[in-house]
């Protein structure tokens, strides 16, 4: 996936002097352009993780992006290969705790989204570095480039497990399947842009409004794997 561009530091304190009235929230927007494609999840992740965010992660979107900009906004986590799934773990608790199951599913659908790496074809880093506190964020990892080796099978095993976890907190199955990526970009494309959207204002997530998701698996396969899993008591 592409791999979005850092504003230098200079242009960033030339704007806040220039436009002093002007949010801190609004200048992180500007420094971190956002990852648009499934924003509902990260709405909700975020609307989560705000509740009680020990570990200070500035924003959910940080934990999709690549590692120069991901660590400008992983506050206390010391992995910048573990954002993504500390992000997770937190929302998912704090869902957990208020009996918010469209939160958790949400949650576990985030850790699963592809992260950017800046090239087409390359997969992301795995977190091993930290434990998640839930198993369930722990049993899952994120999509790879579908254009990276292996992915059809690797990514289809991810959105198998992610289906189990959801069907474990009452939630419902098929959406793990919206937890797709893009189809494959050319690996000879040098700029890293691949076939992504990145729509500020789609609430739902270009990659959904606009039909560009890929899905792993089948309606049928989902069902099979859930089969005799039921809804644990929080």
């Amino acid at each position: 996936m592409k791999q979005q561009i850092l504003i230098s530091l200079p242009l960033l304190l030339s704007a806040a002097y220039a436009r002093p009235s002007a949010p801190r929230e609004g200048l992180i927007k500007r420094e971190v352009p956002q990852e648009h494609s499934h924003n509902s999840f990260i709405a909700t992740v975020n609307a989560n993780l705000k509740t009680n965010n020990p570990a200070n992660i500035q924003d959910a979107v940080f934990g999709l992006l690549g590692d120069a900009a991901a660590s400008k906004g992983q506050g206390d986590i010391t992995d910048t290969d573990c954002l993504q799934q500390a992000t997770a773990d937190q929302a998912f608790t704090n869902a957990k705790a208020a009996g918010d199951v469209a939160g958790m599913t949400a949650a576990l659908i985030y850790r699963a989204l592809e992260r950017n790496t800046g090239k087409v074809g390359l997969a992301s880093v795995p977190c091993t570095s930290i434990q998640a506190v839930n198993p369930e964020i722990q049993a899952i990892q994120q999509h790879q480039d579908p254009a990276s080796s292996g992915a059809a099978a690797t990514n289809k095993g991810i959105v198998l497990e992610l289906a189990k976890q959801i069907a474990q907190v009452g939630g419902d199955p098929q959406d793990a399947l919206k937890s797709g990526t893009f189809a494959p970009g050319n690996l000879d494309d040098n700029t890293g842009a691949g076939n992504t959207c990145d729509v500020a204002d789609d609430e739902v997530g270009c990659i959904i409004s606009q039909n560009l998701l890929v899905e792993d698996a089948t309606a049928d396969e989902i069902n099979t794997a859930v089969q005799g899993i039921s809804a644990s008591t929080p």
